[in-house]
């Protein structure tokens, strides 16, 4: 009776062992992934979107514009992808509203194209894999916030695009170290949660995106 206390003490501990280097390895590439910044050329520069109020975007959402503007202008792509669908109730997609507000920053209406749909991540990125179907477009660089970067390549690949990921370093999120490890904490869970199920988890850890 003895030994076979011990033996199944020492399978929950290797099974509690293993899960723990998976989750700390996981946590790892999204630090990784956080930091790289692949410019390479591209189809195509796409934005995931993020919150937008009237048609104005959230300041985590300008951030990630803004890159994605300095991606253009530095030549990594002739066109801008802007993504993101709406809630119940609003006059504008979060396509939409990063579009226009590229427009408005001078980038040319036909370098922009909004793909408006999607309600997270996930089903964003399986639009704009369309999009990308629909004119023989393959490659895209990814812009997200760092800690995004690792789930949405992740997305996008399996989407059937060629991805790299150039986050953007500004805005909100990356202001403090304690938002950092917040936001890593959260795409870690999001990730495996991604991996084991292939559906979206918009709202592990209480940061609301998808």
């Amino acid at each position: 009776m003895g030994e076979r206390v011990s033996w199944v003490r020492r399978a929950v501990l290797g099974t509690v062992l293993v899960l723990l280097m998976v989750v700390a390895g996981t946590a790892f590439r999204v630090w990784q992934v956080a930091r790289e910044d692949d410019r390479t050329h591209a189809d195509a520069i796409v934005v995931l979107g993020a919150a937008q109020y009237n048609g104005k975007p959230s300041p985590i959402f300008q951030a990630r514009l803004r890159h994605a503007m300095d991606l253009y202008e530095e030549g990594v792509a002739d066109r801008i992808v802007t993504a993101g669908g709406n809630r119940a109730g609003d006059a504008y997609t979060e396509a939409s509203a990063g579009a226009n507000w590229l427009i408005e920053q001078g980038v040319p209406r036909e370098a922009t194209l909004a793909v408006g749909e999607g309600s997270d991540t996930l089903g964003s990125l399986r639009a704009v894999a369309g999009a990308f179907g629909e004119r023989g477009w393959r490659t895209a660089v990814l812009v997200s916030d760092p800690w995004h970067s690792l789930r949405a390549r992740t997305m996008a690949n399996d989407a059937g695009l060629d991805t790299w990921t150039s986050p953007t370093h500004r805005g909100p999120i990356v202001q403090t170290r304690e938002t950092q490890f917040a936001y890593i904490y959260r795409e870690t869970g999001a990730l495996l949660f991604y991996r084991l199920t292939k559906t979206p988890a918009d709202n592990i850890g209480g940061t609301g995106l998808g």
